[in-house]
């Protein structure tokens, strides 16, 4: 793994990932959820709603370290904002 460059950041940003996976699996399995309409145009479940973060919370980072001199972890913490009011009204 050498080859790759692994800031705390990037670490911390990868292992939430796993663990959101790892919870939201065990979730599901102890109690399946049910489709509802939130403030996005479809009627989505928890995983699709965690689904839609995951790839929000890419751009967040990709367009803040690509188009802003902001730090990461602005970025970390505006893809966490995003996760749970997404999680929560989405």
């Amino acid at each position: 793994m050498s080859w790759m460059v692994w800031t705390l950041p990037t670490a911390i940003f990868f292992s939430s990932i796993a663990a959101m996976l790892t919870g939201m699996t065990i979730w599901e399995l102890r109690s399946p959820s049910i489709e509802r309409k939130g403030f996005l145009p479809i009627s989505t479940t928890r995983g699709d709603r965690l689904f839609i973060s995951l790839l929000s919370a890419a751009f967040i980072h990709l367009g803040i370290i690509g188009f802003t001199s902001l730090s990461i972890w602005i970025a970390l913490a505006l893809s966490a904002v995003w996760l749970l009011v997404l999680m929560r009204w989405g």
